[in-house]
């Protein structure tokens, strides 16, 4: 279950996404019902799809992909 729990620690790599409208109308609601900034709501949209990655890459704790 997503839910939203503890600070994140300050995000310092700055990147350039594109969302659709409807997904970008969504997350825009979301943070504002939740009280926080649509960044850390995406930031930890992809910290759980991360934790829940069933895929054939592995993780390392550090992010770094290994691609074996």
């Amino acid at each position: 279950m997503f839910l939203i729990d503890k600070p994140l620690a300050k995000p310092n790599v700055s990147k350039t996404i594109r969302f659709t409208e409807r997904l970008d109308e969504q997350l825009t609601v979301l943070a504002k019902g939740e009280g926080i900034s649509f960044n850390e709501l995406v930031l930890r949209c992809c910290e759980y799809a991360l934790k829940d990655y069933g895929g054939n890459v592995e993780l390392t704790e550090q992010g770094e992909m290994d691609n074996d």
